[in-house]
């Protein structure tokens, strides 16, 4: 039997953890284990229930969001933290990023599409929907200007690494390169390496705001 993906919502508005959990647990493979109200109760869930995804607010009483992702995501780097909230502010996705966040969200997302990212940052991938890459970009003061090439990245390396920034799965990667989904990983792993970041996400970030990336490219 398939498992079902055990998620964590964390919002301070009642009404909005409420209708997440009777919308996910209609959906078939979604089980809720726990609601929390802020950062502090976000972090003794995560302690007690061990989510597979937390849904993550930002603007909390008490901890907020980017607080609980920084605490939590050392503790328990195998949650996988989506961060689902108003703001697509270029700064706090930056920040949210950076704390271990897996994806970044916005609340006017279709129900589909929010149990979709569910569905994706469970299985590794790293979200960032192109209307918020794009706030993300253009948002940056002064990026930084590099050349890919100058980070010692082969020709595959770079295709891959633009690729997964434009939200690509690994399986869809090796779909279009024509490789094996154990190729990717290992591409990725050497891109982390020569980047000298930690992860995916770091990994697209550090690409974003190099400028590496044609967000109207459609690989």
């Amino acid at each position: 039997m398939k498992k079902n993906i055990r998620i964590l919502i964390v919002d301070d508005h009642t009404v909005v953890r409420h209708g997440l959990r009777l919308m996910l647990e209609l959906k078939p493979g979604m089980q809720i284990v726990g609601e929390a109200c802020d950062g502090i109760e976000a972090l003794s869930q995560a302690r007690s229930q061990k989510p597979d995804v937390i849904l993550m607010d930002l603007e909390m009483p008490r901890v907020g969001g980017l607080q609980a992702i920084s605490e939590i995501h050392p503790e328990f780097p195998g949650i996988r933290i989506l961060v689902l909230t108003s703001f697509a502010d270029s700064e706090k996705i930056v920040m949210a990023i950076k704390a271990g966040a897996a994806g970044y969200l916005l609340k006017d997302s279709t129900p589909s599409d929010l149990v979709r990212a569910i569905q994706d940052v469970y299985c590794g991938n790293f979200i960032l929907p192109t209307e918020i890459s794009q706030k993300l970009v253009y948002g940056l003061q002064q990026p930084a200007q590099s050349n890919p090439a100058e980070t010692g990245l082969t020709r595959r390396e770079r295709e891959i690494i633009r690729m997964a920034a434009i939200g690509l799965s690994n399986q869809d990667i090796a779909k279009k390169l024509v490789i094996s989904d154990g190729t990717v990983r290992f591409h990725l792993s050497n891109i982390f390496s020569k980047l000298q970041v930690c992860n995916r996400s770091q990994a697209i970030l550090y690409a974003l705001r190099h400028g590496w990336v044609d967000l109207n490219d459609d690989q």
